[in-house]
């Protein structure tokens, strides 16, 4: 095995994932294969009232969570982790196909939905980190779904006059798929400013996730080069 070298993360810096799952089977796979990658740190519970319990004890950078298990649904998990820790990424990570879930689980506020049979180990794990740097990312399967819902949801949405200019900004970067790191550079500005503009924009708009404002976006034709 070679040495670690400058630009190999040290295990500090790895991003904490907790995944939440009731297949035992499942878990044990997850957990292996991304504990390899010395960027990911990852811990599993098997559902959802034990993972709150952990993220109430000590921060996650991203969750892992199953739409269907018993108990609590993994939408209202989802609605619960973002109320006791706003700034966690969370991705459905499902074998449910069907578009409730999906628009559900964006509604409670999650950034990510991977279908089980129709993603690898390796893009779970990039996935997560796709997600870790403030973006969002789905299943292509289901994003057509996805673009289709949000024709409705957006008639129901505060005008997008209420916003500033910066804030509208703000708003096509992340349409456009930009981290919060990547607007901050194009927009001169700290990463901390640019957070504190995507919560005033969820606010007016009365939405739970940046995936859901920039759908928003581009249907409100915001955004005329992102599709």
């Amino acid at each position: 095995m070679s040495q670690p070298t400058d630009e190999t993360p040290s295990r500090s810096d790895a991003i904490r994932v907790l995944l939440v799952d009731d297949q035992e089977l499942f878990r044990r796979g997850v957990t292996m294969v991304l504990s390899s990658d010395v960027d990911l740190e990852i811990e599993d519970v098997d559902d959802g009232d034990a993972a709150l319990e952990r993220i109430a004890e000590e921060p996650f950078d991203v969750v892992l969570l199953d739409v269907r298990m018993p108990g609590r649904s993994g939408v209202e998990i989802c609605e619960a982790i973002k109320q006791i820790a706003p700034s966690t990424g969370i991705i459905m990570l499902t074998a449910s196909d069907e578009e409730a879930d999906l628009y559900e689980s964006v509604k409670a506020g999650a950034s990510g939905y991977l279908l089980k049979d129709g993603s690898t180990y390796e893009q779970v794990g990039e996935a997560v980190r796709v997600v870790a740097n403030g973006q969002s990312l789905i299943s292509p399967s289901m994003a057509t779904k996805l673009l289709e819902e949000f024709v409705h949801m957006s008639r129901g949405a505060a005008p997008a006059t209420t916003l500033t200019p910066r804030e509208l900004e703000v708003l096509r970067l992340v349409a456009h798929g930009k981290s919060n790191r990547d607007i901050a550079q194009e927009l001169f500005i700290s990463e901390n400013t640019v957070k504190n503009h995507i919560r005033n924009i969820l606010e007016k708009l009365q939405m739970k996730s940046r995936m859901e404002a920039a759908m928003f976006a581009v249907r409100s034709k915001l955004i005329d080069d992102v599709l």
